[in-house]
């Protein structure tokens, strides 16, 4: 701290104009200026210009039915602020269509090129979904018709051809986007708005996001600017390679908020190569439904943590009914991979291929075990989970006498015949012991028991009858359990577990 005295000295000899010993005094405790760089992040001009030949806008058009009456002819569908609207907007204003007349609606997105030779483009399925017609704009003004090579609803991608020859194509390979750290610098390009070849930066804002659009989501977060016709676009890392498909945002307004959404290319680059060699996807396929494992459910299993994915029911006909999977089992590991939790094991089999024989690892009533297992593949999967989940058959036989009944846990449970398959509609295949009530404000009602619900086990032993209830939960009890694990059916046979606290 300068003293009074000094200070005093210091204006005295301002007065009298010894500016440099003024100069001294004001410059001794200078150490608590803190010093700033002057040089901010280096510039990404040349990697841009390398880039952008490579990214391309998509426009489609669709023939849609005319509505009656002034108006009729439906507005191109542009982006929200798009620099085309109001032409748009004079043109169509107040115009009337034939009535039930065909009409073009217009849509715009972004893509990028992968194989400058074969003329492939990446981009989002919903940028071309339905569309009669798809044209490819490049950066130096030169459009291509394209058309479909394939499309991917469950990770949203679709893949374009054009013809290589009608122009000079520029492409830009995957790269690992499993190698990206949150803080990592990446690039978007693409279509905002209509406005084609437009850059922006940011960061990998977060990883693995699940937004509950599909049942593969691992999307890449980043506050790198996408906007509405970015669709389709990539995001680049610092060394120019695709590592993200843009698809989706956050925003209340339309715009870019920071919050963007990308696929990973690890996820991408292989429905890419599907559609490219098959023009369809033929993902692996276990065959079994699935829930969360949650604390009440790992306690209940005997498990140290919560942790995998529990096999809820096995598919009729899937590559696990032979009984080396089965319901009530927990997967932890597939093909060495960890299952962390649930949403894990469908997005790694899935990338696995058809045919291939993997090593599984369970819990099974407390014990780990391996089996091995052969793929099947989905797509034809779904055709048999389909047709199982539709059947529906009834018993409808004569009445029978008055069930027996029992009340345990909030529930009253009956036996299953004739007479209950009819009241609740429960297929003929289901077996076990029907629940016909659920007390307001038991430990049931808060799991969303219904009445109609089949218990098939309880501690995954079979129950066939009111007193196998009764006699499960008893015992339960008195081994100090706190909670019963049931394995319920619903009508059609569908399995899902569920705890409840015994207290």
């Amino acid at each position: 701290m300068i003293s009074d005295t000094l200070l005093r000295a210091a204006r005295r000899t301002l007065f009298a104009g010894a500016t440099a010993f003024v100069v001294g005094i004001i410059a001794v405790p200078s150490f608590v200026t803190p010093t700033i760089a002057s040089d901010g992040p280096p510039s990404v001009a040349d990697l841009a210009e390398h880039l952008l030949g490579a990214v391309v806008n998509i426009s489609t058009s669709q023939t849609v039915k005319g509505t009656e009456g002034p108006g009729a002819v439906p507005m191109p569908q542009l982006p929200e602020g798009s620099p085309f609207q109001d032409f748009f907007d004079d043109f169509f204003k107040n115009r009337g269509g034939d009535k039930g007349a065909g009409q073009k609606v217009q849509s715009l997105g972004s893509g990028f090129v992968i194989d400058a030779e074969q003329g492939i483009v990446v981009t989002n399925n919903h940028v071309i979904a339905d569309a009669d017609d798809i044209e490819v704009n490049f950066s130096d003004g030169v459009t291509l018709k394209a058309t479909l090579v394939g499309t991917d609803t469950k990770t949203d991608v679709a893949v374009l051809k054009v013809d290589p020859k009608g122009h000079k194509l520029t492409a830009v390979k995957f790269g690992d986007s499993t190698k990206m750290r949150v803080g990592d610098w990446v690039m978007a390009i693409g279509n905002p708005f209509g406005l084609g070849g437009t850059v922006t930066v940011g960061i990998v804002s977060a990883r693995n996001r699940d937004i509950n659009s599909g049942p593969y989501d691992d999307f890449i977060q980043t506050d790198a600017a996408i906007n509405r016709g970015n669709s389709g676009g990539p995001l680049f890392n610092a060394e120019g390679e695709v590592i993200g498909i843009n698809t989706a945002i956050i925003s209340p307004s339309g715009g870019s908020i920071g919050i963007g959404f990308s696929i990973p290319s690890q996820l991408a680059a292989g429905v890419v190569d599907q559609l490219r060699q098959y023009g369809e996807t033929r993902r692996g396929w276990l065959g079994v439904r699935i829930q969360p494992v949650t604390d009440d459910i790992a306690e209940s299993l005997g498990m140290a943590t919560a942790k995998g994915a529990l096999v809820a029911g096995v598919i009729k006909g899937g590559p696990v009914d032979n009984g080396s999977v089965q319901a009530g089992d927990v997967i932890i590991k597939f093909d060495g991979k960890d299952i962390h939790e649930m949403r894990d094991l469908p997005r790694v089999v899935a990338e696995s291929p058809v045919g291939k024989a993997v090593d599984v690892v369970i819990v099974r009533k407390g014990v780990e075990q391996t089996i091995k297992v052969t793929l099947g593949r989905l797509e034809d999967g779904e055709k048999l989970a389909s047709g199982e989940n539709g059947n529906t058959d009834q018993d409808k036989g004569d009445k029978a006498a008055p069930v027996s009944t029992a009340s345990v846990l909030g529930m009253t449970v009956g036996e299953l015949n004739d007479q209950t398959r009819q009241k609740f509609g429960i297929a003929a295949d289901v077996s076990g012991v029907v629940i016909t009530d659920v007390a307001k404000d038991s430990a049931a009602a808060e799991r969303g028991i219904q009445p109609g619900e089949v218990i098939t086990e309880i501690a995954q032993e079979s129950v066939g009858t009111p007193k196998d209830v009764m006699d499960r939960i008893g015992a339960l009890k008195e081994q100090g359990r706190k909670n019963a694990l049931l394995m319920l059916a619903s009508k059609t046979g569908e399995l899902r577990f569920v705890t409840i606290r015994m207290d």
